[in-house]
């Protein structure tokens, strides 16, 4: 069975290599404007769309749909609009802990099944001279709460539960799912 990535994220092509190298990537069509919920259901609403809107287009296929949010308290952190947003985004994160949510839907012929992470994440105060030089690496401006835990920028003091899932794909939790599905 075919197996597609639902995604456009670079980070969710090489993180799934890492468990696979025999997929495609169709990116979804789906609109991730926010709905006003909590973090998990947001992050799983998106993930299932996203994997059932591409799967609308490629019957019979496995695909395989992941969405992260970004909350500080009651507060969704999605992508920046621009270089201010990341700033604030970020001068918001200093010094405090937020929680990461990573949802992973599978949708086949046969069904559907979700996982997700919750990775609390806390950040270290950060001086307007490391913000404006981070934003102008030009890096926060593609990822929810205008980071990347990977971008090699001195931002996380501490991480607990998924790395991976931070990053955009639970490597650990994906692989379970495939190997139950038998897609590995």
């Amino acid at each position: 069975m075919r197996l597609i990535l639902a995604s456009n994220s670079p980070r969710r092509r090489e993180l799934l290599a890492q468990i696979t190298t025999e997929f495609e990537v169709v990116p979804s069509r789906y609109d991730e404007s926010a709905k006003g919920l909590s973090a998990r259901a947001t992050a799983r609403l998106f993930a299932r769309e996203k994997a059932r809107e591409v799967f609308s287009r490629n019957r019979g296929a496995a695909v395989l749909g992941a969405d992260t949010v970004v909350f500080l308290g009651d507060t969704l952190l999605g992508k920046p609009k621009d270089a201010e947003d990341a700033g604030r985004m970020l001068r918001l994160l200093s010094g405090k802990t937020h929680t990461v949510v990573t949802a992973v839907c599978l949708v086949t012929d046969g069904g559907e099944e979700e996982i997700f992470t919750e990775t609390s994440v806390t950040f270290y105060p950060l001086g307007e001279e490391m913000i404006g030089e981070y934003v102008a690496s030009g890096l926060p401006l593609d990822k929810a709460g205008a980071y990347g835990i990977q971008d090699g920028y001195p931002l996380v003091r501490a991480c607990k539960g998924s790395y991976t899932g931070v990053v955009g794909l639970p490597v650990e939790e994906t692989r379970a799912l495939l190997k139950r599905r038998n897609l590995i």
